[in-house]
C-alpha cells in the first residue's frame, strides 16, 4: 500500500511564533501576510488561501482529496517485473528533465512512485506535464530541497548531481529541477531576508536582551574564520528566545578592532545598539581555535579511523591543547595582548565569560595533571572497543545506554567521541560492570587491572559533579540544534560552590596531582563568580535558590541591594528597553493601554458603608527584596515565576528581565561551527565560503522558518 503523507494547511505558511494553548502566528509563503490562529482551529489559514491565493487553495483541496483516495488507490500500485513477480503496476520511466525534492508526491497516491496511466495529473514518467515555477507543489518541493541543504550544510551544487536529479525524477516527474545558481543567489537569500525581518520585528518589542559573540577561526585553505552574533531576548510574556543575528566571514587579517567593528555594525543594523545588557564573549577564543576537550587516550570507535584525517586523529588523541589553534594561515602572528586590550576596551563592563566554556577549561586543565592517566585510559578504550566488537548489542544493552552503544558502533559521529562528558559516562558504566563484561567477552588480558581500575575510579568520582554541571547547562541541546533551550547564569554560582565542596571532600591517593589540578583550575577559572555582583543577583532572583546558598546572607543582601539599585536607577532614567547607551536605534515599544474603568460611578450616599480603599504605597527596593526572600524557595521555572510575580515585585522583576537573558552555555551557532569545521578541511572542502555563512545563518535560525 502506498504511503499517504499528512496534509496540513500549515504547509503553506511559515510559523514564526508559538504561544500557549496552541496559539500560533504564521506568515503566508506567497504574500507574507501574518495570520493568527490556533493549531486546532485553522479556518483563518484556509480562508486566507481561498480569498487571496486560489491556486494554492485548489492545491490544498486536491491534496486532501488525494489523501482520502490514497489508501484505496495504493493497492493498485503494482506491476509485473521481468521475472513475473507482481510488485508494481506503475512502469518506472526516466523522462528527461524531471526532478523533485523531499516532500514530492505522486498524483495517483501521495508519496507514491509515479502515476497510473490515465490517472490524476496526466501520464507517467516523462509524459507528465511539468509544474509551473509558481505552482504550489513546485514551491514546496524546492523549499524541501533548501531545507535539506541547510540542515546538512550540503553544497548547493548537489542539485546538479546526476544521481540527485534521477531521484527527483523518480519521486515526482512533474517537478522542474532548480539550477544551482537560482538556489544560491535567490532562494537561500530570500529565506535569509525573511529571517531578518522576523528577527527585527521580534527585537523591536523585546523587553530585555543580551548577546553572545562566537568567533571561529577556520582553515587557511577555505576561509579565515567566521563571526557569529547571537541575541537572547525576552518577549512581553516572559518567553526567552534566541536568534542568530549574523554570521560574517572574516577574511584576511582579523584584528580585535576589526571584529568589534563588525559586531557594532550588526548591533546597529538590527536596532539593538544601546539596548544590550551583557555580551558573552570569551577572550581566549579570540586568539586560538580551541580543540574539543576529551579524555586523553580514550579513543573509541576505531571504525572512524577511515573517515578522519591525521589532524582529526591528533585532536581525538589529546584534545587538550587550548592555546594551540589554527591561525588563519598567518602562523603565530596574532597579537594576543592586543586582542585582549581591544576586547576589554570595546565591550567593557558588558562582557561576561561563558560559564560552560570556563567549566570545560577547568576539566581540560585538570586532565593534563596526571601523566599516567593517558595510558590507563588507552587500556580502558581498548577493552571497550574489543567488547563492542565481540559482544552482541542485545547483551551490551544491559550495560550501556544508546550513547554508549553508538560510540562503539560503525555509524558513530565524531562529535560524540569528542565530548568528554559522554566519554566519562561510558567509562563509568564500563567500570561498574567490568566483571560482567569480562564474562561475556571471554577470558583475556584486555581488561584494565586492579591498579588501573582504582585510578579510573578516582577520575570518574572526581569528575562526576563536573559532568552533572555540564548536563544541567547543556542538556540535549548539542544533539538537537532546533531545540530552543535557554539556561541562565543563575546556575553558575551554586555549581561553583558545589564543585568546591566536592573537591574538598574527595581524595585521590593513586594520583594526588589530579585533585590538586582540578582544585586550582576551579579557583582560577570559576571562583571569581562567587564575588561577582551579577552572578549573586541572578542566583538570588532565581526562586529555587534565593539566598539559601549563602554562608553570609547579610553581606550578600547588601551586595544585592547595591546591584539592584544600580539597575533600577538605570531603568528610571532610560526606557525599559535601553541600557548602557543613551541612544537607541529602535523606538521604544508603545505602552500598553490602561485597563478600562467602569462607566458606573460609585454613589456617595448609597455606598458610604464601604471603607475607602487606602492609596497604594509604592514599595521600596529593600521592601520588595525582604518580602521576596521571606517566601519559601520553589522549583518553579524562574521566568514563569517572575511573569506571575511581576505585579508584586515590579522593581525586582525589571532586573530579573535582564539577568535571565544571559546564557550559561554556548550558542547553537557554536555547535554548528564544530560541524562546519569537518566540512571545511582542505582535503574534503566542498562548500564555497561565499555560501557557507548563509547556510550557517539559516541552520541556526531554522526554527524561525521551518518549525
Amino acid at each position: 500500500m502506498a504511503s499517504v503523507a499528512k496534509v496540513s494547511i500549515l504547509d503553506y505558511f511559515n510559523i514564526v511564533f508559538e504561544g500557549e494553548n496552541g496559539k500560533i502566528e504564521s506568515n503566508c509563503k506567497a504574500c507574507g501576510t501574518r495570520i493568527q490562529a490556533k493549531r486546532s482551529v485553522t479556518s483563518n489559514f484556509v480562508t486566507h488561501l481561498k480569498r487571496k491565493h486560489q491556486a494554492m487553495y485548489d492545491d490544498f483541496v486536491k491534496r486532501k482529496d488525494m489523501k482520502r483516495e490514497g489508501y484505496s488507490s495504493g493497492s493498485l500500485h503494482t506491476f509485473t517485473s521481468n521475472g513475473g513477480n507482481s510488485r508494481f503496476s506503475v512502469p518506472i520511466t526516466t523522462g528527461g528533465g524531471g526532478g523533485g525534492g523531499g516532500g514530492g508526491r505522486g498524483s495517483a497516491g501521495v508519496g507514491g512512485m509515479g502515476t497510473l496511466d490515465g490517472g490524476v495529473g496526466g501520464g507517467s514518467g516523462g509524459g507528465a506535464s511539468k509544474f509551473d515555477r509558481h505552482d504550489p507543489r513546485q514551491v514546496l518541493i524546492s523549499e524541501a530541497i533548501a531545507k535539506m541543504i541547510v540542515l546538512d550544510l550540503q553544497p548547493v551544487s548537489i542539485v546538479e548531481n546526476q544521481g540527485f536529479r534521477e531521484l527527483l525524477q523518480f519521486l515526482e516527474p512533474r517537478y522542474t529541477p532548480e539550477h544551482q545558481h537560482y538556489i544560491q543567489s535567490q532562494l537561500l537569500p530570500a529565506y535569509a531576508y525573511q529571517v531578518q525581518l522576523t528577527t527585527r520585528q521580534a527585537l523591536a518589542s523585546a523587553h530585555a536582551l543580551s548577546l553572545s559573540l562566537d568567533l571561529w577561526r577556520g582553515f587557511s585553505g577555505a576561509t579565515s574564520g567566521f563571526l557569529g552574533v547571537t541575541c537572547h531576548f525576552l518577549t512581553s510574556d516572559w518567553q526567552i528566545r534566541s536568534a542568530l543575528l549574523a554570521c560574517l566571514p572574516l577574511t584576511g587579517g582579523t584584528s580585535g578592532n576589526r571584529v568589534l567593528s563588525e559586531f557594532d555594525e550588526v548591533c546597529h543594523s538590527h536596532g539593538v545598539s544601546g539596548r544590550v545588557f551583557r555580551v558573552v564573549a570569551d577572550p581566549f577564543l579570540a586568539t586560538a581555535t580551541v580543540k574539543p576537550c576529551c579524555l586523553p587516550g580514550f579513543s573509541v570507535s576505531p571504525h572512524l579511523a577511515g573517515v578522519r584525517d591525521d589532524s582529526s586523529e591528533e585532536e581525538l588523541d589529546n584534545g587538550n591543547d587550548a592555546e594551540e589553534g589554527i591561525r588563519n594561515g598567518h602562523g603565530d602572528g596574532v597579537d594576543e595582548e592586543g586582542w585582549e586590550d581591544s576586547w576589554e576596551q570595546g565591550l567593557g563592563v558588558r562582557r561576561v565569560d561563558c560559564f560552560s566554556r570556563s567549566l570545560e577549561q577547568c576539566v581540560r586543565e585538570g586532565l593534563r595533571s596526571c601523566p599516567q592517566l593517558s595510558s590507563t585510559l588507552a587500556k580502558a578504550a581498548s577493552f571497550y572497543n574489543y567488547i563492542t566488537s565481540a559482544v552482541p548489542p542485545e547483551k551490551l544493552s544491559q550495560v550501556f545506554d544508546g550513547t554508549g552503544l553508538m560510540m562503539g558502533g560503525t555509524g558513530n559521529a565524531p562529535s560524540a567521541v569528542r565530548d568528554w562528558a559522554a566519554q566519562l559516562k561510558v567509562l563509568r558504566r564500563l567500570l561498574d560492570s567490568v566483571e560482567f563484561l569480562e564474562e561475556m567477552s571471554g577470558p583475556g588480558e584486555l581488561a584494565p587491572g586492579t591498579s588501573d581500575r582504582a585510578l579510573l575510579r578516582e577520575l570518574t568520582d572526581t569528575l562526576e559533579p563536573f559532568t552533572e554541571a555540564w548536563d544541567m547547562v547543556h542538556g540535549d541541546r548539542q544533539n538537537d540544534l532546533q531545540a530552543e533551550r535557554h539556561v541562565s547564569i543563575s546556575l553558575g554560582l551554586p555549581c561553583v560552590l558545589g564543585l568546591r565542596k566536592h573537591l574538598s571532600e574527595t581524595s585521590t591517593p593513586n594520583c594526588p596531582s589530579l585533585l590538586v589540578a582540578f582544585s586550582q583550575a576551579v579557583e582560577r577559572r570559576l571562583a571569581p563568580i562567587l564575588e561577582d555582583p551579577l552572578y549573586i543577583t541572578a542566583t538570588t532572583l532565581d526562586p529555587q535558590f534565593k539566598l539559601t546558598w549563602s554562608s553570609n546572607p547579610d553581606w550578600h543582601r547588601q551586595v544585592l541591594i547595591e546591584e539592584l539599585s544600580k539597575h533600577s536607577a538605570a531603568s528610571s532614567l532610560l526606557d525599559i528597553n535601553t541600557e548602557l547607551h543613551p541612544q537607541s536605534q529602535t523606538p521604544p515599544a508603545p505602552s500598553p493601554a490602561p485597563s478600562p474603568v467602569s462607566s458606573l460611578s460609585r454613589p456617595c450616599k448609597l455606598f458610604s458603608f464601604i471603607k475607602q480603599r487606602p492609596a497604594t504605597q509604592a514599595k521600596s527596593l529593600e521592601q520588595e527584596l525582604s518580602i521576596y526572600l521571606r517566601e519559601e524557595p520553589t522549583d518553579e521555572d524562574a521566568l514563569h515565576y517572575w511573569r506571575r510575580k511581576a505585579i508584586d515585585f515590579p522593581l525586582l522583576a525589571q532586573v530579573a528581565k535582564r539577568a535571565f537573558t544571559i546564557p550559561a552555555c554556548g550558542t547553537v551557532v557554536g555547535n554548528i561551527f564544530t560541524t562546519a569545521e569537518i566540512c571545511l578541511r582542505p582535503e574534503r572542502s566542498r562548500i564555497l565560503p561565499k555560501n557557507l555563512e548563509t547556510l550557517i545563518y539559516l541552520k541556526a535560525n531554522y526554527r524561525l522558518l521551518w518549525t
